[in-house]
């Protein structure tokens, strides 16, 4: 009907009867409708006519697939055009797989060399005494893994301590490392020893910030891709198959028509086109036809009226027929419109637009026009009124979803846009971002962005905003009111913000700003600016009234997401505070951890290493049930306490026995007035190991077994007695006694590693002993096959591992002695332990050992009981000790100046770096330490 139309556009102005006896005219020799017929031929004759007739369709249908049709010349380009985008896309494969190699290699060596940089035990590696021993494995692992050529590490010069060639590991790097020196992150293409290859280089930092090491990992450019092989075939069928269907498609067409102008008369022709007319003359909505060009070629009467057309507003173009400019627009435009509605006069009238050519038709448009405009006055303020009554219910439930300031912020600006701005921005203090209270005067930051395009020129997200006076958003903070500004272009207060900004913007075609304050009762924590240019209108009073009780809803969400980021900063803080930032130095245990917090916050997990007397060191884990500042600072008090204890040097049951009876008299201090939960719940191991003797004693409380990976790779869990939980007391703690080989790796962890709701704890156990069965050697190879294999993807619990490796002190580092009760036996210790000394190359020793053991040994013959035996260690320092049979503990005091005795101890507190005291089932045991020179 459209196609019809469209011949008849000259004549749309005239009467029915005019246009018949002009198309009658155009038809040449067909007869009109007034003319005599020629007799309808019998059916037998119809029949044999149709039959002589089809052989020239067949005929016509092959001409028009041949050159010297239409349908021919379309084939032909058809077929040019298949076989260019056939070689555009080739040509484009090429180009892009070329670009994509590269920024493949780019990406893929920096994400590993990142990654390996930022790798647990990547820096302590740096500073052990053999680096390439202990990086060259897992850089070769990470290697194979990643998909990478190399992974080098080395130290600040650029000499390597990984090569995936050995003989190239301490040779100097080759790139350009001096970026990297200074904290950033190189990425380069070079030639280097593989070939031309893109590297990545990122420095290693330390915990105070610096460059301890370099990380590089690259790839080779002719390793990456292989896309062009794999796309080329497929481009190629593709065109083979566009070829075909474009063949098939001319061919249909052209037969199409054949079959559409065969069997329709001039009289049908004729009484078609008077149908139409009178239909399109008498409706009651306005119909007009344009061209591809905008040109009018056929309004019928209503259109004429309702949009005021002159006389001769055929053939023109319809941006020159006077009409509304967004009415001319969107009809010069010629795209699809549903019940748009543009004013037009003093009419507002209702755009249906559909394009012709949809169908096959000739370019253009066809538009429908109806005039709504009492029931748009009254249908459109109900539907305003519904939709932001939605708006606001909306906010509720989907601003808030979680305690973030930044996503709160988000959600309120993707809620807004577009269904009541077109741009949102919200503005707040950097004070709320870390849950602080804002400080009036300072600085906002943009917090979050959205509007319905991207590259609207206002402020990005991350920028700091200091308001001029002027402006509506300063004049908000300082009265807490909101602020409009219905024309920004005529509003010199915002244009004085920043010129050459605010003058983008309005050129942009942002026409409109509301500024709301954000309060949280008499607090102000930002700004949410709603910004229009889509709609012509400008914001009114309406519109500021629902910004601001939009808004009102979600300062609520925003107060409380920085209140929780306030208090998760907290107790996060006290957390990271409780915990040990590093391990002491000892000699008895290689020792790696990893300790990581819950998603849902922090919690009372815990760990500590504690060298003691003798060479020993004490391994303890523990774990306060709960999240929060409560968990949190009940882990510290406990952390404490077992500092305290360890300093006693008692065994492990009688250290969790006080350990209990300080839980239990916490929760007896913790009232209900207080509102603090009991420590019920908290659990803990302790475990000492002796380097010379290489025994363990460990007990534990309510807490996980131990596992134990012996140095053939085998995984036990020892038989510990399982005590109680602190704080329920009633029962007695009993300590195991193991013999570890050296070498052997004992691990400590928290519930968290193997109980969780879909999991019980037997379940957990093998399956991390299935882990630890498939761990490397070391202690960091440990952890990480642990967490690989364990870690679950969102932790509903605290995770604390500790895996120490045993080490023993050799034969020629212990210098025994048994002492008779005889005083003239101190010389001969003395002489004994002197030329032990000389063994260790240690005389600058001599002098004091000697006078720290005569007054250790001298006391013990004269105060104490038999037997008296003499340990000397040599380990990371020198240990005397003296045993004896008594449990009489000697007293540090200052003597008179006329006591004969009592100087000795003051003597050994001021030569030795540290002495003690500590039991043992037969006695007692005095130890002095002292520094190795």
């Amino acid at each position: 009907m459209v196609r019809l139309l469209g011949r008849t556009g000259s004549r749309s102005s005239r009467r029915p009867g005019d246009l018949r006896d002009s198309r009658a005219q155009s038809c040449g020799g067909l007869s009109s409708p007034g003319a005599p017929q020629p007799p309808h031929p019998p059916p037998a004759e119809q029949q044999q006519e149709t039959d002589r007739r089809r052989p020239g369709a067949l005929s016509a249908l092959w001409s028009a697939l041949t050159g010297r049709s239409v349908a021919g010349q379309v084939f032909a380009l058809q077929v040019v055009i298949v076989l260019l985008l056939v070689m555009t896309a080739v040509a484009a494969l090429l180009l892009q797989v070329r670009r994509d190699t590269a920024q493949e290699a780019r990406n893929r060596s920096l994400a590993v060399a990142e990654a390996f940089a930022n790798a647990p035990g990547t820096r302590e590696a740096l500073s052990s005494p053999d680096p390439t021993a202990v990086l060259q494995p897992a850089a070769e692992a990470a290697r194979s893994t990643a998909h990478v050529d190399f992974i080098v590490v080395m130290n600040n010069r650029g000499v390597r301590y990984t090569h995936p060639v050995p003989e190239r590991i301490g040779q100097q790097f080759v790139g350009n490392i001096e970026p990297a020196l200074a904290g950033d992150t190189v990425t380069e293409e070079i030639n280097g020893t593989l070939g031309r290859i893109v590297q990545a280089i990122v420095p290693v930092k330390a915990v105070d910030g610096r460059v301890v090491g370099l990380v590089s990992a690259g790839v080779t450019a002719e390793h990456v891709g292989g896309a062009a092989d794999r796309q080329l075939p497929l481009v190629l069928g593709a065109a083979a198959v566009g070829l075909a269907l474009a063949t098939a498609g001319t061919a249909l067409v052209s037969r199409r028509l054949l079959r559409q102008t065969h069997g329709l008369g001039p009289g049908e022709m004729t009484r078609m086109y008077e149908h139409h007319d009178a239909v399109l003359h008498s409706v009651r909505e306005g119909v007009i036809i344009l061209s591809g060009d905008g040109d009018l070629l056929l309004a019928n009467d209503e259109a004429q009226r309702l949009l005021a057309l002159p006389a001769d507003a055929e053939r023109r173009h319809v941006t020159d027929l006077g009409l509304p400019p967004d009415t001319a627009a969107l009809l010069a435009s010629g795209r699809i419109a549903t019940d748009e509605v543009r004013p037009v006069g003093d009419r507002l009238l209702a755009i249906n637009q559909r394009p012709t050519d949809r169908g096959g038709g000739p370019p253009g448009s066809v538009a429908t026009l109806r005039d709504s405009t009492e029931l748009r006055a009254l249908s459109g303020r109900a539907e305003v009124a519904r939709e932001r009554l939605t708006l606001l219910y909306d906010a509720g439930g989907a601003v808030g979803t979680s305690l973030n300031v930044r996503r709160t912020a988000e959600e309120l600006a993707e809620l807004a846009v577009p269904r009541f701005a077109d741009f949102v921005t919200v503005d707040l203090y950097d004070a709320v971002l870390d849950g602080e209270e804002p400080e009036a005067g300072s600085p906002l930051c943009r917090t979050a962005s959205c509007g319905i395009r991207r590259n609207a020129p206002l402020y990005p997200l991350g920028q700091r905003i200091q308001f001029v006076a002027s402006s509506p958003q300063a004049h908000s903070l300082r009265s807490g009111r909101a602020s409009l500004e219905p024309r920004l272009g005529e509003a010199p207060g915002w244009l004085a913000q920043d010129w050459e900004r605010t003058t983008s913007v309005v050129a942009y075609g942002i026409h409109s700003l509301i500024t709301v304050p954000v309060r949280a009762r008499s607090l102000i924590l930002g700004l949410v600016n709603f910004w229009r240019s889509e709609k012509p209108e400008p914001f009114d009073a309406e519109d500021m009234a629902l910004a601001e009780e939009l808004v009102a809803r979600a300062a609520v969400a925003i107060d409380n997401a920085r209140r929780y980021t306030r208090e998760h900063s907290m107790a996060v803080t006290l957390q990271r505070s409780l915990l040990p930032r590093r391990l002491p130095e000892q000699g008895a245990l290689d020792i790696a951890y990893r300790y990581l917090p819950a998603h849902a916050g922090v919690g009372g997990d815990w760990f500590d290493v504690l060298p003691m007397s003798g060479a020993r060191v004490a391994l303890v884990v523990g774990d306060v049930v709960g999240h929060g500042l409560h968990a949190a600072a009940t882990m510290g008090r406990l952390r404490t306490a077992v500092h305290n204890f360890s300093a006693l040097d008692l065994p492990p049951d009688e250290l969790l026995g006080l350990l209990d009876e300080l839980v239990a008299r916490i929760d007896q201090n913790e009232t209900a007035e207080d509102a603090s939960a009991p420590v019920t719940g908290a659990t803990c191991l302790y475990a000492i190991y002796d380097p010379a003797t290489r025994r363990c004693a460990i007990a534990r409380a309510g807490h996980p077994p131990p596992a134990v990976i012996r140095p053939d790779g085998g995984v036990h869990f020892p038989d510990v007695p399982a005590g109680p939980p602190l704080g329920l007391g009633g029962l007695p703690f009993e300590t195991a006694d193991l013999e570890l080989a050296e070498g052997s790796r004992l691990v400590l962890y928290t519930d968290g590693l193997v109980e969780d709701r879909e999991r019980d704890i037997d379940a957990g156990l093998e399956l991390l002993r299935a882990a630890l069965a498939e761990a490397g050697p070391s202690p960091e190879d440990t952890c990480r096959a642990v967490l690989d294999a364990r870690l679950p993807s969102r932790p509903g619990d605290d995770i604390a591992l500790i895996v120490a490796r045993t080490q023993a002190l050799t034969a020629d580092q212990v210098d025994e002695h048994h002492v008779p009760m005889d005083p003239a036996a101190v010389g001969e210790v003395r002489a004994a332990v002197t030329r032990r000394l000389a063994e260790w190359e240690l005389e600058e020793l001599t002098f004091t050992t000697e006078l720290i053991l005569s007054e250790l040994v001298t006391n013990a013959i004269r105060y104490g009981s038999p037997p008296i035996h003499v340990r000397v260690l040599r380990g990371r320092s020198l240990i005397c000790e003296v045993f004896d049979g008594s449990s009489t503990s000697p007293h540090l005091r200052y003597a008179a100046m006329t006591d004969e005795g009592g100087r000795g101890l003051f003597l050994v507190a001021q030569l030795a770096e540290r002495w003690g005291t500590r039991y043992t089932p037969t006695g007692k045991v005095i130890w002095a330490e002292q520094p190795l020179p």
